[in-house]
């Protein structure tokens, strides 16, 4: 009986996850790193990326790497690219994003474009700067991180349901650009999981216990995504691209 079979090993990956300073890409970019993979973790915060790269260094002897960098600036992105230097990726993960709440009636500019920036334009640039030279490599896996929000109505947040239902709709439409190269491209569509962005939340409407009843299966925790990303960057989903799995602990069937 051969024990070691494995086809949801990272072991000998080198993968990259944006946002990995804190909440969700930090429990992926860690997750990574106990699967085998060696890991780039990016993120703006030079403290909490710190923290990070420590702890992926205590996972694992791998040549991890820890990158400031604001991604929506091109000079963000190009120090990223360097320090990914010229050995392709074989994962990458866009879990750099931001929330603001603001009914349509009372949305600002600057609102719209902030949200717009950090949740679509700096991945799909950076995933067109490491396309363009040839820094994902044959038979990679592109994983973006997107939400429940794309898929159903919530008032207050139509910026950012927006953003991520554009994320949808561009990886169909660069998974089949990339097909030819054996790349994959999905998304995550994850709805509330316990970080502290949900915390912060409860704190400001005083509970969430009436939102968790809506969940059959309660929250999700961080390592719910992890592992679920972990599958799509792995040999194990060889034949799936193009497409989103929703993660909701049975909300939207419910």
């Amino acid at each position: 009986m051969n024990t070691s079979f494995n086809p949801f090993s990272l072991a000998g990956q080198r993968v990259l996850v944006t946002g990995s300073t804190s909440g969700l890409g930090k429990t992926i970019a860690l997750t990574c790193a106990h699967m085998g993979a060696e890991v780039i973790c990016t993120g703006r915060d030079d403290a909490r990326l710190a923290q990070t790269l420590a702890e992926l260094q205590a996972i694992s002897s791998s040549a991890h790497q820890g990158v400031q960098a604001d991604l929506t600036q091109p000079e963000g992105r190009d120090a990223l690219l360097a320090a990914v230097g010229k050995t392709a990726l074989n994962g990458v993960v866009h879990s750099a994003g931001i929330s603001r709440l603001s009914p349509v009636r009372m949305l600002t500019e600057q609102h719209l474009r902030e949200v717009q920036s950090i949740n679509v334009d700096a991945p799909m640039l950076l995933t067109q700067a490491l396309l363009k030279r040839n820094l994902v490599a044959t038979d990679g896996s592109m994983v973006f991180i997107a939400s429940i929000a794309a898929h159903i109505g919530v008032p207050g947040v139509a910026a950012y349901s927006g953003t991520k239902a554009a994320l949808l709709a561009m990886v169909r439409c660069l998974a089949m650009e990339v097909i030819k190269r054996r790349i994959r491209a999905n998304c995550l569509s994850p709805a509330l999981v316990e970080t502290p962005l949900l915390e912060a939340t409860a704190t400001m409407i005083g509970s969430m216990e009436q939102e968790r009843g809506n969940y059959p299966l309660g929250f999700g925790k961080p390592e719910d995504i992890a592992n679920a990303a972990v599958f799509l960057l792995s040999g194990a989903s060889r034949w799936i691209t193009g497409t989103t799995l929703v993660m909701d602990g049975g909300l939207t069937i419910s």
